[in-house]
């Protein structure tokens, strides 16, 4: 979904840069075959500025690549989130855009990213495990962090008419439990190109830009490119780009 996203941005003419915060597990570098020598465990080491971290990928999208395998970026401490985060302030041009592909999961590698973000997107897929986990998030970084507007788009569903099933299952229970609006963005379907993609390691919209996830994320990323800048004044939360006058637009997975 980022890495799709992102490179469907990019080709519409966006400065977009996806950050994997998939600490420890990195794999957006693996789904767009790209090799990189250096990852944020480098960036917190001091060995390499943010700047130099970018990886051009496909499209002008730039990747900030984590580790894989890498045990240490897995059990990051709070301050070392917050240095990451902090780093995007340095940056001399800031994107219109950063993308923050998050785990799964309820850990400080992803809540710290995603509340630091001024837009959150729930990837839910009809599934109840998928559900339980997005409604699990909503409700940490509602009561842990002040959250209180997240978004959602369906994946691998048929039509819009179960993408919207699907957003209405998990929006009547965080309605009833939750302090948290969760918002219909969009919805991806099923499609075998996708996957083909994914085993060539490429972007579905680069290699098959007709093929109907490729004209998804388009219509999605067009979607994007008109939600209006979120309010952030207030936050008593670090933020990314907090530190900038005007800041980039932040969107995680």
């Amino acid at each position: 979904m980022a890495v799709n996203l992102g490179v469907a941005l990019s080709a519409a003419g966006h400065e977009v840069i996806l950050l994997d915060a998939d600490m420890g597990l990195a794999n957006v570098d693996v789904m767009l075959g790209l090799t990189p020598s250096r990852h944020v465990g480098h960036l917190l080491d001091g060995e390499c500025t943010l700047e130099e971290l970018l990886l051009p990928a496909p499209r002008g999208l730039q990747v900030v690549p984590a580790g894989s395998g890498a045990r240490r970026l897995a059990q990051l401490d709070n301050g070392e989130h917050a240095a990451i985060i902090r780093a995007f302030d340095e940056l001399a041009r800031p994107p219109e855009y950063l993308l923050v592909d998050t785990a799964a999961g309820l850990s400080d590698n992803v809540t710290m990213f995603a509340a630091a973000a001024a837009e959150v997107v729930l990837v839910v897929c009809d599934e109840p495990a998928s559900l339980t986990d997005a409604y699990g998030l909503a409700k940490v970084l509602s009561r842990d962090f002040g959250v209180r507007r997240l978004r959602m788009v369906a994946n691998m569903v048929r039509n819009e008419g179960d993408a919207r099933a699907l957003h209405h299952k998990l929006a009547r229970v965080s309605d009833r439990f939750l302090d948290v609006v969760i918002d219909f963005s969009g919805w991806v379907p099923h499609d075998e190109r996708l996957r083909q993609a994914i085993r060539r390691q490429s972007a579905v919209v680069d290699l098959w830009p007709s093929s109907q996830s490729a004209l998804a994320f388009k219509k999605l990323a067009g979607a994007v490119d008109k939600w209006a800048e979120p309010e952030r004044t207030g936050l008593d939360r670090i933020a990314f780009f907090g530190g900038r006058e005007t800041p980039a637009r932040e969107m995680p997975r």
